[in-house]
């Protein structure tokens, strides 16, 4: 396998984490006596540009499927994350009724809402069925397409260049990363402005964040290399946030090289920060595998004490680490009774490869378990304030990344 930003062979794999079924393939009760389809759910990293990518195997639209169980707006936290963000940059940029945002990867509509509230034309581009109707619900024009450097340059062709683009959580999802890059370019105005968000690699080494690996994510992105992915399309990066979103992110500012401003000192603080973390050297990488498995080995031993004791124990959020995390450690559903999401589209359902059933919250409050396991451990402070209730029968929260924690 190539390196899909530099081309260079790949000769070093970051983690393996076996086999597994898709993070987001959750079950129909009818679905359970067919075959699943298992991919191999390996890292490679590159040490000439140091992207760090699955291996080879299969195509995104295997993974975003036209009924996609994943809405943005299940999480109230990143809907407050999104609507401070559409503030901001109107408020930066001078958006107005004159001006066009587009999102890549739009989703249910959780972001571009706050432009249509503000009168800001906008347009996503979201090419799952499920999330893409529930965006045109709320007044949103959806193209419901992959994005990429042909899809940029016929909205430049159609006169719709761009104020803003946003892509939120997307950038790590596309497998030609190149291709996605040029696109933005190619849709953006001349004085316009790209931000990115993206869980920064530095802090999945960080605090061994394995369970954030699945096949969706083709790349996990570092500011350094993303830098060189920008640089290769025309694009320069001029400022960086720290983001304590999914465990720790980036939010990039880019714009076309030529009018590029001055970069921010914030850049280079981050790049530094890299640097002395080990991401341009293999030793980080090569000592990873090490760490995941202890933090799955933890979980396991966790579960079968708990077992043995005679507690019964139940999970919240079927969310796709949690799918890792489980198929990684072989959980099945005599450790974990069942996990409780507040999704509609996953209630009813069953977990890829565990078969772990998912219901409402509210079978919390019937069934009484001694431990929940919150599987993203990202948003476990709201999943502890919505489920506070547990504690009336001395329930407790277990946490399992980046390593056991009972609370």
């Amino acid at each position: 396998m190539n390196c899909r930003h530099c081309a260079e062979p790949l000769h070093h794999t970051f983690v393996d984490l076996g086999f597994a079924p898709p993070s987001n393939a959750y079950l129909s009760q009818a679905e359970l006596g067919s075959p699943e389809l298992y991919f191999p759910l390996k890292l490679k990293v590159c040490s000439h540009c140091w992207l760090v990518q699955t291996e080879d195997y299969a195509q995104a639209d295997l993974f975003f499927s036209k009924d996609y169980a994943y809405f943005s707006s299940t999480s109230t936290s990143w809907l407050e994350h999104a609507a401070t963000y559409a503030k901001t940059m109107t408020q930066c940029l001078e958006l107005n009724s004159d001006s066009f945002v587009i999102e890549v990867a739009s989703n249910d509509g959780y972001l571009l809402k706050n432009f249509v509230a503000s009168n800001i034309p906008c347009l996503g581009v979201e090419p799952t069925a499920s999330t893409a109707a529930a965006a045109e619900s709320l007044g949103i024009p959806v193209l419901r397409e992959f994005f990429g450097e042909a899809l940029g340059k016929r909205l430049a062709g159609d006169g719709r260049l761009a104020d803003l683009i946003a892509g939120n959580n997307v950038y790590a999802h596309v497998p030609d990363i190149n291709d996605f890059t040029r696109g933005l370019k190619a849709a953006l105005k001349p004085g316009g402005t790209i931000t990115l968000e993206f869980p920064h690699l530095m802090r999945l080494i960080e605090h061994t964040q394995f369970d954030t690996v699945y096949h969706e994510h083709f790349s996990y992105l570092s500011l350094y290399t993303v830098a060189k992915i920008f640089a290769a399309a025309g694009l320069c990066i001029y400022d960086v946030e720290e983001l304590p979103t999914h465990g720790g992110s980036l939010r990039i500012f880019g714009t076309h090289a030529e009018r590029a401003p001055a970069v921010s000192d914030k850049v280079a603080a981050v790049l530094d920060a890299e640097a002395s973390a080990g991401l341009q050297g293999l030793a980080v990488y090569e000592g990873f595998q090490q760490r995941a498995d202890a933090v799955k080995n933890g979980l396991l031993s966790f579960l079968i004490e708990q077992k043995r004791a005679g507690k019964k124990v139940a999970a919240y959020g079927a969310a796709a680490k949690g799918n890792t995390l489980l198929n990684y450690a072989g959980v099945k559903p005599d450790l974990l009774a069942f996990v409780c999401d507040a999704a509609p589209s996953k209630q009813g359902k069953y977990l890829p490869g565990s078969h772990i059933p998912v219901f409402a919250p509210e079978l919390l409050k019937t069934e009484r378990p001694d431990i929940v396991v919150i599987l993203p451990w990202n948003i476990a402070s709201e999943v502890m304030s919505h489920t506070a209730y547990i504690r009336e029968w001395g329930g407790k929260y277990a946490i399992a990344v980046p390593a056991l924690e009972v609370k």
